[in-house]
């Protein structure tokens, strides 16, 4: 995996697909447009917010991996990637969100209604999209996909103000909020390329392993980021009672002292002992932990596409492994 830093491991995968991600705007610009005016307005706010792009791109890089040339994969990319904004206004809403990717989240600036409306939309939207590609395992994926994830966000909602949710426990939400729908981006891109099942199944490992790792290293930078760079307020997770893998760690490794601070603050959102939570995290191994956590995801993934014959593509689906604990937002 390359060693090159961070933003230049972005851009080195970005100028491998350059030309498709162009072609997936372009299928996103097009499939946004509704005759309701506020419906455009929110879709495009959220959309043109930019973000990484991850699961889109993971169908093309997957796609091009396996030589396909056709161009169905712009259109499952742009499926995903309206899927994925759907969960975010609603994320937004529950998480009561005010700032994401650096701006004022679409229900702080248009009401929680009106964001919950257009988040479903979205999920419509890209249903009337699967349809039109005819193809029923493309329907069987991420129909099974976006109802996992709403499965997951009930998890989450469960576990939220719960100082004694298990490592084990908070992995399940994991896997089904985040890493389901990089699952199934991977996924899609080795369908449409006609690759075989067992081929499907190591483009899932490595979607669903290296979205693990993303979430891990986000559950990180909510502690030691810099809001500036991740685009949304530091200590988020802890003012909404998330118990997320550096606490549960402190709750079963750190003093009484350090166990009885973060249950009361995981049980009351209580965001002005961060600075106390943040020494405690970082001195007594959690962040380091959550880390390496992230790091043996990142691994799994790696070795899920090691099969694959070399290309620019395979390279950048590399980076992607490394880029995923290396980042800084």
């Amino acid at each position: 995996m390359s060693a090159a830093t961070p933003n230049a491991q972005q851009n080195n995968i970005a100028q491998s697909i350059a030309p498709d991600m162009e072609a997936v705007n372009k299928v996103i610009r097009e499939r946004l447009h509704s005759e309701v005016t506020l419906v455009n307005q929110i879709a495009e706010y959220i959309i043109s917010a930019g973000g990484k792009r991850i699961r889109p791109v993971l169908v093309l890089l997957i796609a091009n991996a396996y030589g396909y040339r056709g161009t169905a994969h712009h259109e499952l990319a742009a499926v995903v990637e309206f899927i994925h904004t759907a969960t975010l206004l609603h994320d937004d809403v529950v998480d009561e969100s005010s700032m994401r990717r650096g701006r004022q989240t679409a229900n702080a600036l248009f009401g929680n209604a009106a964001s919950v409306l257009v988040g479903d939309f979205l999920y419509s939207r890209s249903f009337q999209m699967m349809v039109g590609l005819d193809n029923m395992r493309v329907m069987q994926i991420l129909s099974d996909a976006t109802n996992v994830i709403a499965e997951g966000e009930v998890l989450q909602l469960l576990n939220m103000h719960d100082p004694d949710v298990t490592q084990e426990s908070y992995l399940k939400v994991i896997r089904s909020k985040t890493a389901k729908l990089f699952e199934a981006a991977a996924q899609l891109g080795a369908l449409v390329s006609g690759a075989t099942d067992e081929q499907i199944d190591a483009a899932g490992e490595y979607g669903r392993s290296l979205g693990t790792a993303f979430q891990l290293i986000d559950d990180v930078l909510d502690y030691a980021g810099d809001a500036t760079e991740i685009g949304k307020n530091v200590g988020d997770d802890l003012r909404e009672g998330k118990p997320t893998l550096p606490l549960i760690y402190l709750m079963e490794n750190g003093t009484e002292e350090q166990r009885q601070l973060v249950r009361s603050c995981i049980e009351q959102g209580d965001e002005q002992h961060f600075d106390a939570i943040l020494a405690a995290v970082t001195s007594s191994g959690a962040l380091d932990y959550t880390r390496r956590e992230a790091e043996t995801a990142a691994r799994r993934a790696a070795e899920a596409v090691a099969g694959l014959p070399d290309s620019v593509f395979k390279q950048s689906l590399l980076q992607l492994c490394t880029f995923a604990v290396d980042r800084t937002h």
